[in-house]
């Protein structure tokens, strides 16, 4: 369980690319976990952001005008982004044999998006259902201790932040 429900307000989390994919289809096995996701946020103005490395995945098979982008923030890549980049893609490259990962790009799959969450203040979750990702943030979790946490998407919202439906 992640923080309580009186500790998120006021706080943001990074949606990456295989959230809107789930959201945006609602065949999608997640599609119910990410509806959930979307409008808990929304209910508890956890603000939603995206990066604009996302946006351009999202693009390669589908349009930005797709994306709900009145409900969400745009995040560009910055120097200092970038900075943080290269430390954990440093840690990600030396211990690369130990994540049992399919073959990918890691720094643009990756730790760019962990550095944009850790390095804004703000940013206290990043919501993925990519587990190869997960495997990665496992990794840094343990050798540089990100500050934000992870949000498996496979998890319903209401396990995550521990709420009773009823």
């Amino acid at each position: 369980m992640l923080k309580s429900e009186e500790d998120v307000n006021n706080k943001a989390v990074l949606l990456d690319t295989s959230f809107f994919l789930r959201f945006l289809n609602d065949a999608d096995p997640l599609f119910k976990n990410a509806d959930g996701y979307f409008r808990y946020f929304l209910q508890q103005e956890i603000s939603m952001v995206v990066y604009t490395i996302a946006i351009a995945e999202y693009c390669v098979g589908g349009d930005v005008t797709e994306l709900p982008l009145r409900n969400l923030q745009i995040l560009p890549f910055n120097i200092e982004h970038a900075k943080k980049t290269g430390e954990f893609a440093k840690i990600v490259f030396e211990n690369k044999s130990k994540l049992k990962i399919k073959e990918r790009m890691i720094i643009p799959n990756d730790t760019k998006l962990f550095a944009q969450a850790d390095s804004e203040n703000s940013i206290d979750f990043y919501l993925s259902s990519d587990t190869e990702s997960l495997k990665v943030f496992k990794l840094l979790k343990k050798l540089s201790n990100p500050k934000f946490q992870f949000i498996d998407l496979n998890v319903p919202y209401s396990e995550t932040f521990g709420i009773l439906e009823f």
